[in-house]
């Protein structure tokens, strides 16, 4: 599989990255419908032998699971210096004050805590998971800095937020001479498309790399309009996505059904394609519980979409409010 460099940075990332979010244990967090470590297993072997190289994880994943689970599985099929290994920081994992956010004690507490449970030295990518309003940048980007500087931390991103804010981070770490963000991990898909007005634009002027999380739209982009899953059943936080502009979403559901028939192929390696396409993206995470999941997102990179076909996936889409934050 082809690598791409993550916005200015040296880093090379696989063109499809491995959301790791559904691996953990489901009696712990709120994700009732992530698979535990046996489970989990084919999916990283299969991740790794399709030419996977960059993982995506976060400490409240299953309230550190996921993290563990991911670094013994990484541990059991590649060796550390051959993958992009990926987390992040901000949700809240105990009670009090330091129990999550950007603080300098709560992200100096949980980078540690993450290096534990992911049985390793260093993160590649070390994300903020969230805006945090309630410490001022300054503090938080010189604790990240610091981090990178003890070598706890190779690079810094930051996942969604208002384009505003993450320009404000940059430029405090700008004025410092500290480390800033190389990439920026977004919800963008067919369904949702408001990163084009402000935040791609941003990224792209300044260098950061895109890595979208939900390319899917939680999978109604894969499957016939109000089609449910024991995922959508039991997933509290994608029950509050897809829902402002219910007549538009179905229409573009149809058109990437339309396309996909013609093309004679999955309806999410069409989703994913259009993702892949888009200038500001340098690699969408795909989140896997099955195993043509992986070989889809596989797929998907290598088809190119006509101009034809993209104007017929894009020309339903309404604005929408922000949401996901």
């Amino acid at each position: 599989m082809e690598t791409f460099t993550l916005g200015d940075s040296g880093l090379q990332v696989s063109a499809v990255i491995l959301g790791c979010m559904s691996y953990g244990d489901p009696k712990l967090g709120n994700h009732e419908w992530s698979v535990g470590l046996d489970e989990s297993r084919p999916f990283f072997k299969q991740a790794v032998d399709l030419g996977i190289t960059t993982f995506d994880t976060a400490n409240v994943y299953s309230l550190g699971s996921s993290e563990e689970i991911t670094g013994k599985l990484l541990r059991e099929f590649t060796k550390r210096e051959d993958v992009v290994l990926a987390t992040k920081v901000h949700g809240v994992m105990r009670p009090g004050p330091y129990g999550g956010g950007l603080s300098r004690k709560a992200i100096l507490n949980e980078v540690d805590a993450s290096l534990s449970r992911l049985g390793t030295d260093y993160i590649d990518l070390y994300q903020i998971h969230r805006f945090d309003p309630l410490v001022p940048v300054e503090e938080t980007m010189e604790a990240l800095h610091d981090i990178v500087r003890a070598g706890k931390a190779r690079y810094l991103g930051a996942s969604s937020m208002f384009a505003w804010q993450f320009s404000k981070m940059q430029h405090a770490a700008d004025l410092n001479g500290w480390t800033r963000f190389i990439s920026m991990q977004d919800q963008y898909n067919l369904l949702n498309r408001e990163e084009e007005r402000e935040m791609h634009p941003y990224c792209l002027d300044s260098g950061v790399g895109v890595i979208p999380w939900s390319p899917l739209a939680r999978g109604t982009l894969t499957r016939p309009w109000n089609t449910t899953t024991g995922r959508s059943e039991t997933d509290a936080f994608g029950k509050t996505l897809y829902r402002q502009t219910e007549e538009s979403d179905r229409q573009i559901v149809d058109a990437v059904a339309a396309v996909a028939e013609n093309r004679g192929v999955p309806r999410a390696q069409v989703a994913l394609a259009w993702v892949a396409q888009q200038d500001a993206v340098t690699a969408p995470i795909v989140g896997a519980t099955k195993p043509n999941h992986l070989d889809d997102a596989a797929a998907a990179v290598e088809l190119v979409l006509s101009d034809d076909e993209l104007v017929q996936l894009e020309q339903h889409y309404v604005p929408h409010a922000i949401e996901g934050f």
